[in-house]
C-alpha cells in the first residue's frame, strides 16, 4: 500500500473551467432587458468614471431606480468565476443589505467592466458572468445585465445593443485622473456616494 498525495484529477481542472458562462448559456440565464442601456451606462460613467480594470456593479429597484452601486479593480487575467463572484459579493455587502428574506428577488444587479481589447465576449467576461449571477442568487438580487466598455464603445453581452460613448477612454476626456484607490481597492470618491 502506497501513502501520499493524490494528484490533480481532471475532475478538479473541469470544475474551475465551468466556473464560466458563454454568451449562449448567458441568454439561458432570463437576465432582464434594461429598458434604456444608453441611460444606465451614461449613469453609472458618470458616478464612478471607470478607466480599463475597472469594475462597476450597481442595484436597481423595480420601479428602476439606482439604489446602490460600488466600483473596485478588478485582477486581469482571472478566467475563474469562483474569484469573480467572491469579488462583487465583498461590494455588494459593503453599499446594501442582502433580500434573502424575500420569496423572490425584486432588486436587480447589474454589471459593466471596463477593460482594453476588442469589445466582444472574452473568456474573462465569462468569468464576470458567472460571478454574477452567483453572487445574486447568494445575495437575494435578480442577475442583471452584464456590460463591457472598451475603447470601442459599451456593449451589453447576449444582447444586440450598443453605443460608442461613453468608453473606456471617457474618463481622461473629462479633465480628471481616475478615482484614487484606498487600502481595500474601492475609490475613496465612490465610497462616500455608495448609496443612492
Amino acid at each position: 500500500m502506497t501513502i501520499g498525495f493524490v494528484p490533480g484529477t481532471s475532475s478538479a481542472i473541469a470544475s474551475t473551467a465551468t466556473r464560466t458562462l458563454e454568451p449562449a448559456e448567458w441568454a439561458d440565464v432570463g437576465v432582464p432587458l434594461l429598458a434604456s442601456p444608453r441611460d444606465v451606462v451614461k449613469d453609472l460613467h458618470a458616478r464612478h468614471l471607470p478607466a480599463p480594470s475597472t469594475v462597476v456593479v450597481a442595484v436597481y429597484d423595480p420601479d428602476g431606480r439606482i439604489r446602490a452601486s460600488a466600483s473596485f479593480t478588478g485582477r486581469s487575467g482571472v478566467v475563474d468565476g469562483w474569484e469573480r463572484r467572491n469579488a462583487l459579493l465583498s461590494h455588494l455587502r459593503r453599499v446594501i443589505p442582502h433580500d434573502l428574506r424575500l420569496r423572490k428577488p425584486v432588486r436587480t444587479a447589474v454589471l459593466m467592466v471596463c477593460r482594453d481589447g476588442a469589445p466582444g465576449w472574452t473568456p474573462e467576461d465569462g468569468a464576470w458572468m458567472w460571478g454574477l449571477r452567483d453572487a445574486c442568487t447568494l445575495h437575494g438580487l435578480r442577475c442583471g445585465s452584464y456590460v463591457t466598455l472598451t475603447g470601442d464603445g459599451w456593449h451589453v453581452i447576449g444582447e444586440n445593443r450598443a453605443g460608442r460613448t461613453p468608453n473606456a477612454a471617457s474618463w481622461s476626456r473629462a479633465g480628471t485622473d481616475p478615482p484614487p484607490a484606498v487600502a481595500n481597492g474601492t475609490p475613496q470618491t465612490l465610497r462616500r456616494a455608495s448609496l443612492h
